[in-house]
């Protein structure tokens, strides 16, 4: 695709199709009640995901692809490519815990509000809305955008405006570029070196899941840091710097993958609009 027009063009289609994933993110409370049984969250979580895969299946055929070109179509192995991708997200939050202990001194005690049963309908909740937010940034749009502009230009395009939807959600900008941003880079680059969002979705969840359980999002996590949960600047410090070195480091492992499964003739990052769309099959 190195026609300037048609790489405009493709990239105008991205853009509306991220608007239309935040429209509808946007209008999922209300239509997400009529669910009245299920959590907020939850319920949210299932409607957007939902909506956000049949809006990737009409842009695709737009474009004239198939799910499959964007990683989008379930297939057998997606589950155990989940599981793969949230056992690999477990192990980096247990990192991330371990730093904020160690450098932070940060301590946990377990809630005794919050049981097991809580805990799976949370795990749920954030299977489904790791799996709205790798269809809505790393699905169609990282893939469309890098057999445009190639890999890096794409990510980071993505990584923008992830974190331009957190922000816009109440993170400032500082957090939302150093904590959503790096995380999309390490989303994307786990969809692109194994060809899907399963594993993504995987990881996402663990991690998002993971940040729950220890109270990193606030009350109601199944262990509550001792002391409540405003982080002295010190232990804030510690568990933001060990988040960007981890979450870096894990995008950095799957990059080196992605280089080493496809052809150097066929590297989207040194040849925009090559054939980087077809990538070798995975061992």
């Amino acid at each position: 695709m190195n026609d300037r027009s048609q790489r405009l063009k493709l990239a105008a289609r991205v853009a509306l199709f991220m608007v239309a994933c935040a429209a509808v993110l946007a209008f999922a409370g209300p239509v997400a009640n009529r669910f009245g049984d299920l959590e907020p969250a939850l319920r949210i979580g299932l409607v957007t995901s939902v909506v956000t895969l049949c809006l990737t299946a009409l842009f695709v055929r737009w474009d004239g692809v198939g799910l499959d070109s964007v990683g989008a179509m379930p297939t057998t192995d997606s589950p155990v490519r989940v599981i793969i991708g949230f056992l690999i997200g477990a192990v980096l939050v247990a990192l991330h815990v371990s730093i904020e202990a160690f450098v932070g001194q940060v301590q946990w005690t377990r809630s005794t509000s919050v049981g097991s049963g809580d805990a799976a309908t949370m795990l749920i909740t954030y299977l489904l809305l790791a799996s709205r937010e790798e269809l809505a940034f790393h699905g169609y749009p990282l893939r469309r955008l890098q057999s445009a502009f190639g890999l890096w230009p794409a990510q980071l395009a993505v990584a923008l405006v992830f974190a331009a939807e957190h922000a816009v959600g109440g993170t400032t900008w500082p957090q939302a570029l150093a904590g959503a941003g790096v995380g999309s880079l390490l989303f994307g680059m786990a969809a692109l070196a194994t060809r899907g969002l399963a594993v993504p979705i995987g990881i996402h969840a663990a991690w998002n899941f993971g940040d729950w359980m220890h109270g990193g999002k606030g009350p109601g996590g199944l262990w509550d840091p001792i002391g409540g949960y405003g982080y002295s600047s010190h232990a804030g410090r510690a568990a933001m710097i060990g988040y960007v070195v981890i979450m870096l480091s894990a995008t950095l492992v799957f990059w080196l993958w992605h280089r080493r499964l496809t052809p150097t003739s066929a590297m989207s990052d040194q040849t925009p609009g090559g054939a980087a769309d077809i990538p070798p099959p995975l061992p």
